[in-house]
C-alpha cells in the first residue's frame, strides 16, 4: 500500500517528531487555553498560529540550505528549532 514511498528511518522519525509535537501541543491547549496574543509578529496568534508558522518557516530555512550552500542540514536544523522556540515564545 505504501511501497511507492521511500520510508527511511529518517522520514519515519521526521513524521513521528511532527506527530509528537501535535499530540503535545493538543494536550497542552486542553489542559491550559490559551487566548491570542501579540508578540513580535504583526498579527494576533495563539499557540497553534505560531506552531505552524514555525513548522513552515523551518520548512524554509532547510530549502534555503538546500538552495545556497553545501553546509550539512544539521546546522539548519539547529537554526529552525532556534528559530521555533524563540517564535513560541515572543511570537
Amino acid at each position: 500500500m505504501v511501497e511507492w514511498m521511500n520510508w527511511t528511518p529518517s522520514v519515519a522519525i521526521f513524521f513521528a517528531v511532527i506527530a509528537a509535537i501535535l499530540a503535545v501541543m493538543t494536550v497542552y491547549e486542553v489542559v491550559s487555553p490559551c487566548t491570542e496574543r501579540k508578540g513580535f509578529l504583526p498579527i494576533s496568534t495563539t499557540r497553534g498560529d505560531r506552531l505552524f508558522i514555525g513548522l513552515l518557516s523551518a520548512a524554509y530555512i532547510h530549502l534555503a540550505f538546500l538552495a545556497v550552500s553545501d553546509i550539512t542540514l544539521w546546522v539548519a536544523l539547529g537554526i529552525s528549532v532556534v528559530w521555533a522556540l524563540v517564535l513560541l515564545r515572543w511570537g
